[in-house]
């Protein structure tokens, strides 16, 4: 990627070039890193865990400084000016931290105010805020007795309180039900249309992706391994797939050496022998008369046209951990203790 000048920037670009992350002089986490998001765009940020991904958004939010290259967010250099980057940008991270004995309409008009608003101004932020994200009717409500969404909901509000030009979104919808899912979703994509908000969004939801995102990077062992709008990824695999299903590990491994040779590309996920091959209903006969040759039982067998699901299944080799939703909203009442909200003021 050529280098771009920064006074040529949108004020809503973000640009990461050659960008490196070492820990410990040893462990590199971010490889030469280089991507750019244009103005105005939904950008979802994929990747298993440990590739990388959450320490590319630390640094891009001004938590982390990168050991090398470089990266600007709004035409501003995260490395040194991060005061700038931060009054730009808003930021919605993985960890909740809301004071559970404060109401909602406290956290907004405060947190308006840390970046200059007076208290009129903030009181007025805040009860927009709350229409916005449908929480104006619980006010009174302390948010330790908020659910969930509803705090994923006033959590996106204070990474809005100051207008910002950029928003990043750290996995917005973890532990949601489908509902409270859905109206986060709505939200992104008004914030997008009306307001032309650029949005950096990491999710661990494939379907998320491709719902809201206009392009993605797929980042792994810390380096970008895809890129594309979802449409593109999803045509680079130029394959329907068949999927077959098995009792156990070995016989997916004696199937896999049965049927290479029948198509263009084999590949093993978990109980399930995944192949991938043009006119992928026409052979499903010659398929099923092989494994039959071969006395190999099938448990399932499915036909599929190319998903994300696919795409980061060749470039990772593994699928997009999801966590169990029971779990993840366990987790979140668990961290309802309190503590202080991970957001720096300009």
């Amino acid at each position: 990627m050529s280098t771009i000048a920064t006074s040529t920037l949108s004020n809503r670009e973000i640009v990461v070039e050659h960008l490196i992350k070492r820990f410990n002089g040893n462990f590199t986490a971010v490889n030469d890193v280089s991507f750019q998001v244009k103005a105005g765009e939904i950008f979802g940020f994929l990747g298993p865990n440990g590739a990388g991904k959450s320490t590319t958004i630390s640094i891009l939010t001004t938590l982390a400084l990168p050991t090398d290259g470089k990266a600007f967010v709004g035409g501003f250099d995260v490395s040194k000016q991060a005061q700038q980057v931060r009054r730009i940008s808003g930021v919605a991270l993985q960890e909740i931290g809301l004071d559970p004995l404060m109401k909602s309409m406290e956290l907004l008009t405060i947190q308006a105010q840390l970046f200059g608003a007076n208290r009129k101004q903030a009181q007025e932020r805040a009860r927009d805020l709350l229409e916005i994200v449908k929480l104006s009717d619980v006010t009174d409500r302390p948010v330790g007795k908020y659910s969930g969404g509803m705090r994923r909901r006033l959590d996106l509000a204070l990474a809005l309180a100051h207008e910002p030009e950029i928003l990043f979104l750290d996995e917005p919808t973890t532990g949601l039900d489908p509902a409270s899912r859905r109206d986060v979703w709505n939200e992104v994509r008004r914030l997008n249309h009306e307001l032309g908000m650029t949005i950096f969004l990491t999710t661990q939801y494939l379907e998320e992706a491709d719902e809201l995102a206009g392009r993605i990077a797929i980042i792994n062992h810390g380096k970008i391994a895809a890129e594309g709008t979802p449409a593109e990824l999803k045509a680079q695999m130029g394959t329907e797939s068949i999927n077959l299903t098995f009792h156990n590990a070995e016989t997916v491994e004696r199937a896999a050496g049965e049927l290479t040779d029948m198509v263009e590309r084999a590949q093993q996920d978990g109980m399930t022998l995944r192949l991938y091959l043009k006119n992928a209903a026409a052979a499903v006969p010659a398929v099923v008369n092989r494994l039959q040759s071969a006395n190999l039982d099938l448990v399932m067998l499915t036909l599929t046209q190319p998903t994300l699901d696919d795409v980061f299944l060749k470039v990772t080799g593994t699928r997009l951990e999801q966590k169990d939703e029971q779990e993840a909203t366990a987790a979140n009442g668990k961290r309802g203790g309190r503590k202080t909200r991970q957001r720096t003021s300009a």
